[in-house]
């Protein structure tokens, strides 16, 4: 059994390159451009992808607490495959919508459970310390894959920019083997019993009356959606500076290298600094590097992409796990597509508008506002987290709390989290 569920790595590796082997990304706003959509309805796409998101965000993360996460995934990757394969016979912005409401659902079934799925079977070795370093790995694996699929999307897209999405669909049901295979670790599913009443009960617990992972749920939630509205500037900014569209694939290529390098030395950085540390320095570089990149829309700007994509091959794992240590694994799946959900709320709401201001004033107008929200709201949040010590809520008996089941974070000198 322990063999088995050592292979379950292997196998979420698969899954996470077949999620992340993106051809299509180099040249999706190319792709999206030719057929007639501006910069505002690209943005809408995105937001009703996450909408997608959010609609069984949190369900799937619950499915794959009580049902299993095995079962979750294998849904996952087959809506997934769905999807693709609805974009590649798709025209117009209408058509691209129900694509990418599919696509989202899809990806839901996904994120939380493949998290889930890892740190419970590295916990069943009693490895579950070593999660940033796998988690690491995993993240490396998927911006390696994409490092590699984004050399042969621009290569592909060459000839068609609608190949690219026929051989994606084909590449999303290479995962669907490996999660058919994947084996749950015994104790990973909740002896809870099953029912929209329990989500609503974790959901209440876990934002309301558990102060201290509330906090850091909202406050690692504006990252990720940060982290997420950066990416969907690279391309604009490649067209604005002039970057011919056959090195754009090459271009995302070492940006995702980029990511994954970080992403491997992620828990050596992070065993340097405090949590509070390493969220500060997290919070003000993804701020001030969004401001920057706005001043500097040049081929000179290209650095600060690349370093934008290091602080998020560091953030990644680290704020995973931040999240990972505060709760047991009948809550694990629940919580963390909670945190997705979050992350997607933030983006489908402040994504439109920033693809408004790029369309109506300039690149540098929706980058210096980008970066002005994220700069403020993250420390505003960041300060809520570390500095402000959290109050149990007395009106709740201790017993019937969350609180009571989820771990509090590693007690060591690095533990910046208040109690």
């Amino acid at each position: 059994m322990v063999h088995l569920v050592r292979n379950n790595i292997y196998k979420l590796y698969v899954i996470k390159t077949a999620k992340w082997f993106s051809l299509i990304m180099p040249i999706i706003v190319l792709f999206f451009q030719d057929n007639g959509l501006s910069m505002t309805q690209i943005f809408w796409l995105k937001s009703v992808y996450s909408m997608g998101m959010l609609t069984m965000e949190i369900p799937s993360g619950y499915f794959g607490d009580v049902l299993g996460r095995k079962k979750t995934l294998i849904v996952g990757t087959l809506l997934t495959t769905a999807g693709f394969s609805l974009y590649s016979f798709s025209y117009g912005f209408w058509q691209f919508l129900v694509a990418e409401f599919v696509l989202g659902i899809g990806q839901s079934f996904i994120s939380g459970s493949d998290s889930a799925m890892l740190f419970d079977s590295l916990k069943s070795e009693k490895r579950d310390k070593d999660y940033i370093k796998f988690e690491g790995r995993v993240t490396s694996v998927g911006n390696f894959s994409e490092a590699i699929a984004g050399i042969l999307g621009g290569l592909i897209a060459t000839i068609s920019l609608r190949i690219p999405f026929i051989c994606q669909a084909v590449v999303s049901a290479l995962a669907i083997p490996a999660a058919f295979t994947l084996v749950e670790p015994s104790y990973s599913l909740s002896k809870r019993a099953a029912g929209f009443n329990d989500i609503l009960k974790v959901i209440k617990l876990s934002l309301h009356k558990h102060k201290k992972l509330r906090n850091f749920i909202f406050f690692s939630s504006l990252a990720g959606a940060a982290t997420l509205t950066f990416a969907w500037f690279v391309q604009p900014f490649l067209i604005d500076v002039g970057i011919p569209v056959v090195l754009f694939g090459l271009i995302w290529t070492f940006l995702n290298l980029t990511v994954g390098t970080s992403s491997i030395f992620a828990y050596r950085i992070e065993r340097n600094f405090t949590q509070k540390q390493t969220s500060g320095l997290i919070t003000f570089s993804i701020g001030i590097l969004f401001i920057l990149t706005g001043l500097f829309i040049s081929k000179w700007g290209l650095i600060l992409l690349f370093v934008f994509y290091m602080v998020r091959g560091v953030a990644t794992p680290v704020f995973k796990d931040y999240v990972h240590v505060m709760i047991e694994s009948e809550y694990r799946a629940t919580v963390l597509s909670l945190r997705n959900m979050i992350i997607r709320i933030i983006f489908a709401i402040t994504g439109p508008i920033l693809g408004w201001i790029t369309d109506n004033y300039s690149l540098k107008s929706g980058y210096l506002s980008a970066g002005t929200f994220f700069l403020i709201a993250g420390f505003a949040l960041y300060y809520l987290t570390f500095f402000i010590k959290t109050v149990p809520n007395r009106r709740m008996p201790v017993k019937h709390s969350l609180a009571t089941k989820l771990k509090s974070p590693h007690k060591s000198p690095s533990d910046g989290l208040n109690e």
